[in-house]
């Protein structure tokens, strides 16, 4: 089981911890993005804190409905207890955590602020 907790802003976040291939590791606070279907989006700077390699470019389709052009790259996460490798997508706006990392779990959020976020596996 993975547990966080609902922030002030009524948001459902996720500690994570992220890596490289090298195994230099940084715990990200996350916000649970159910509308975001990739793994996990991180800025510039914590990608480049990370050293994380370049893996591809993606053309990615938003939530207003425009597309736009996402860098994608490698890195590992601890997800429940287990190294799993994904791809990041470049952004600019706070550590998301999308559905293709949530797939095949069951997400419990107590919509409270300080409420429990529980992730299991099905």
């Amino acid at each position: 089981m993975i547990y966080g907790v609902v922030n002030l802003r009524r948001e459902a976040t996720l500690p994570l911890v992220v890596g490289n291939m090298n195994k230099q590791q940084q715990v990200i606070d996350t916000v649970i993005d159910t509308g975001f279907s990739g793994f996990l989006s991180l800025p510039s700077s914590i990608i480049s804190a990370l050293d994380l390699p370049w893996s591809a470019s993606d053309i990615v389709t938003l939530g207003d409905g425009s597309e736009t052009l996402f860098d994608l790259y490698a890195a590992n996460v601890i997800w429940d207890g287990q190294y799993r490798e994904i791809y990041i997508a470049e952004s600019e706006t706070e550590p998301l955590l999308g559905m293709a990392l949530l797939y095949g779990h069951r997400l419990q959020i107590d919509a409270i602020e300080g409420g429990s976020v529980k992730i299991e596996a099905l």
